[in-house]
């Protein structure tokens, strides 16, 4: 994927491309296991959505 096509995706998309809860999102970035967020406007949490598919092909990979 190039980085052109790259998007940040809000927290319902993460939730729903990785099967995990907000919870465990905020826990995994807490512990350095998943893709920080963005903050845009200094206020909203966005997600590259390139970095989340990547960490979803490395998880598939670990398993």
């Amino acid at each position: 994927m190039s980085k052109a096509a790259d998007r940040l995706i809000r927290m319902p998309e993460v939730t729903a491309m990785t099967g995990l809860s907000k919870a465990m999102i905020y826990r995994l970035i807490g512990q350095q296991r998943f893709p920080t967020q963005y903050k845009p406007g200094g206020y909203a949490s966005r997600w590259s959505e390139v970095e989340v598919k990547l960490w979803i092909e490395r998880q598939r990979g670990a398993a």
